[in-house]
């Protein structure tokens, strides 16, 4: 009887204890930095545990959803979009996202991945759809801030945060491009011609500037030339008027010397025909300096 009853309380005591483990294993939660946890009790929201160490009420208490809260992308979606100036084309966008606050989530919307897709798909066609062909492929920068901004004004009552949105193609069917193509070499056969025709211009230009220059510079050599003949002119009007008639003669006489020096100058054996008086002109130049007339 004694062992009976031994045995009755010590299984009355290993319930106890395993009765404390379980409450202790199902009240103390650790919640990983990278998640949150949704706990309900009796089917609603009860709270949302954040990481670390969190204490809750067991048996009563429930981690219904475990949500990670890592940023997350989008499967690169296509979609079809008409620009204002009825352009088919077909964009490649991908979006970033993360999920701040899962009490919305978890309650609000079944399939995330799928709803942000196809808001995306709607914005995108919208936004497109207001720009001509050549704004989509310049202001791709203000297009994907367009899409970004809406689509975070769609998703705030899910409880996602839109990190990042990226246009990553923007394709267009081929009868496009042969056309686009075709424009493009014409706008360079018209930029190569208007480049040829100002530089054919500027050549013109400058041989202009360069005749110019060198008719100045010829006047500017003739009236110097003119100036220092005046000078020259006027120093021997100036020696005549106070030497009388020896000066004259004296210029004279040296000029011929000159003449007859520049007619000896010559390379190799050649005969130089002088004038009779051409010697007598040494004469009186030597004579002149030692004024002897």
């Amino acid at each position: 009887m004694d062992v009976n009853g031994l045995i009755g309380g010590n299984i009355v005591l290993l319930l106890i204890a395993g009765f404390i483990i379980l409450s202790i294993f199902l009240g103390v939660r650790i919640v990983p930095q990278s998640e949150k946890y949704v706990v309900e009790r009796f089917g609603r929201l009860r709270a949302v545990l954040g990481p670390g160490i969190n204490f809750i009420v067991p048996f009563l208490d429930v981690v219904r959803h475990k949500i990670s809260i890592l940023e997350r992308q989008l499967p690169t979606a296509s979609q079809d979009a008409i620009t204002s100036d009825n352009v088919l084309v077909q964009v490649e966008t991908s979006v970033f996202y993360r999920i701040i606050e899962p009490e919305k989530t978890v309650y609000r919307i079944r399939d995330v991945d799928a709803a942000i897709a196809t808001t995306v798909a709607g914005i995108v066609r919208s936004g497109i759809g207001q720009m001509e062909l050549d704004e989509v492929q310049s202001n791709r920068q203000q297009l994907i801030a367009q899409i970004k901004q809406q689509v975070e004004d769609a998703v705030d009552d899910w409880g996602i945060e839109v990190t990042r949105a990226e246009i990553l193609d923007v394709n267009l069917d081929q009868a496009t491009r042969d056309a686009m193509l075709q424009q493009l070499n014409a706008e360079r056969a018209r930029r190569a011609q208007v480049t040829e025709a100002e530089g054919s211009k500027r050549a013109v230009e400058l041989n202009a500037d360069a005749e110019l220059y060198s008719a100045e510079q010829a006047a500017k050599a003739r009236r110097i030339s003119a100036e220092a003949e005046a000078y020259a002119t006027k120093v021997v009007a100036e020696a005549i008027r106070e030497n009388g008639i020896e000066a004259a003669q004296y210029q004279v006489a040296l000029k011929q010397v000159e003449a007859l020096t520049v007619v000896g100058k010559g390379d190799g054996k050649q005969t130089v025909l002088l004038p009779a008086a051409a010697l007598d002109a040494f004469s009186d130049a030597f004579n002149m300096l030692k004024g002897k007339p």
